[in-house]
């Protein structure tokens, strides 16, 4: 049984279906990322899984258990985590008072995961009190996986989180992605540095207009010619 299971879902927004039977699965410990074209519904898919989209058919099951119509919260309870990619923090509270807010669903003393989640993401223990809203894009984006790493996940999902980083940048908040996933955490991505987070992934999904188009392992998937040409730019 996979940690995530995602089966023949049509989902969208309104009237509009942007989902046409798309089926992923994540297993424990596995990175998987989801590449295509802009407006091919990555990031729906993505808000599917945890309830921001409406599952209109098929299912998504998490941990076996059957949670297409959950409210996000109830999916966050489970162990089932998501990063937006944008408005993803909190810019008017404290580097600390984001933390706190992710965890305040946790009904134990959460100081301790603090202080850990300091020693992951060094810049962010440096200031504490420093308001979110004054991060560089880097931070904020750091700030953000910090704030569901809170919840202590088995899932996390992560939508576009190298969106407008500068190379360096995005090469520091990779090795933390690494770092999180060897820490035991399974990670679901969307992701426009479509090479670099195959590079990580043990498997990738591709999709076109709402559906499936194909499924491979990350490596495969970057040594195939059209999927070099189509979505790799080369």
């Amino acid at each position: 049984m996979a940690l995530l299971e995602v089966s023949g879902v049509v989902a969208g927004y309104g009237e509009t279906e942007v989902l046409h039977g798309v089926s992923i699965a994540v297993e424990d410990g596995e990175v998987v990322t989801v590449i295509g074209p802009n407006g091919c519904g990555k990031s729906t898919l993505m808000k599917a899984v945890v309830g921001l989209a409406r599952v209109r058919a098929g299912s998504v099951r998490f941990r076996g258990e059957d949670v297409s119509h959950r409210h996000p919260a109830q999916s966050a309870r489970m162990g089932l985590c998501y990063v937006p990619q944008s408005a993803n923090v909190f810019p008017s509270l404290s580097i600390r008072e984001n933390l706190e807010m992710g965890a305040f669903i946790r009904g134990d003393d959460y100081g301790g995961r603090i202080e850990e989640m300091f020693e992951l993401f060094p810049d962010l223990g440096l200031r504490p009190g420093q308001k979110a809203g004054g991060l560089s894009g880097g931070q904020r984006q750091m700030l953000a996986i910090a704030r569901a790493l809170m919840l202590d996940p088995a899932l996390l999902m992560l939508d576009e989180p190298s969106a407008g980083l500068s190379p360096a940048v995005m090469d520091m908040v990779f090795q933390r992605i690494r770092g999180i996933n060897r820490a035991g955490v399974a990670l679901l991505m969307v992701e426009q540095n479509a090479r670099e987070a195959l590079r990580m992934s043990d498997r990738g999904y591709v999709l076109v207009s709402g559906e499936n188009r194909l499924e491979d392992s990350g490596q495969a998937l970057l040594d195939s010619p059209e999927v070099g040409r189509m979505y790799l730019g080369g």
